[in-house]
């Protein structure tokens, strides 16, 4: 199985623009041309496009599903990691909330949930592992495109490469302040399923918290492929190796 996440395009809120809702932020001019440069540079047809239920995300998705018209659509629950909460900080900039985000990095608590519309990093974590299950559990041939966001990305890439790590490790070397973000606009990150051992763990169903809880856990053998374009065509970057309890 051959996964390629792609994050989206540039939004509103990446140039500085106050945000009202986190689901609705919607693409800018520039992240509209991303978008279509994506769908261009494909090289193969997916077995399945997966977009997260955010606008941003499904306007980047959009000029590659027009492109494979017969291949199928999915949304998951991939949406972007909320920790703050919503209600608190609709209608701010990322300059207004910055020292809150500051503080809750800090604590770096990932048991921690700000509120109803928030998720804890731990809640976080058990929803990327989850949803790289649902990804190694799909037909070996199967290649997929991803469309989702950053942190998210980051997320997965993480639990691939650190899979000793416990959440509270995790959380702490998670956020970078002062550094370029880990997962550009646009950038695609390949996931290559070599290896599947181990029994899975259904879900529990959700309980009423505003937090998620645990998920199912597998062991996964997966290879990570920091992918780049170059001249219109799609080229490998530097690859990383992990087993990813998911």
């Amino acid at each position: 199985m051959k996964a390629i996440f792609i994050r989206h395009g540039e939004s509103t809120a990446n140039t500085g623009l106050v945000s009202t809702d986190v689901a609705s932020i919607a693409l800018t001019e520039r992240g509209e041309g991303q978008a279509g440069r994506i769908a261009r540079e494909w090289p193969e047809t997916p077995s399945l496009i997966v977009t997260s239920p955010f606008q941003r995300t499904r306007q980047t998705a959009a000029p590659t599903i027009a492109r494979f018209p017969d291949a199928p659509v999915e949304v998951w629950p991939i949406e972007e990691f909320t920790y703050l909460q919503p209600a608190r900080w609709n209608g701010t900039a990322a300059a207004d909330r910055r020292p809150h985000v500051e503080r809750y990095w800090t604590v770096a608590d990932p048991a921690w949930c700000d509120g109803e519309g928030a998720e804890s990093f731990a809640g976080f974590l058990r929803r990327v592992e989850a949803a790289l299950a649902r990804l190694a559990a799909l037909p070996p041939a199967s290649r997929v495109y991803v469309f989702g966001h950053g942190q998210f990305i980051q997320a997965a890439r993480a639990i691939v490469t650190g899979p000793d790590l416990d959440d509270q490790a995790q959380m702490r070397a998670f956020w970078r302040d002062g550094t370029p973000p880990v997962v550009a606009n646009a950038e695609r990150v390949g996931f290559h399923c070599l290896v599947i051992a181990g029994n899975v763990r259904r879900p529990s169903p959700p309980d009423g918290n505003t937090c998620l809880s645990l998920s199912s856990f597998r062991v996964t053998l997966l290879r990570v492929t920091r992918i780049k374009a170059k001249r219109g065509r799609l080229r490998k970057g530097a690859e990383s190796y992990g087993k990813a309890r998911i």
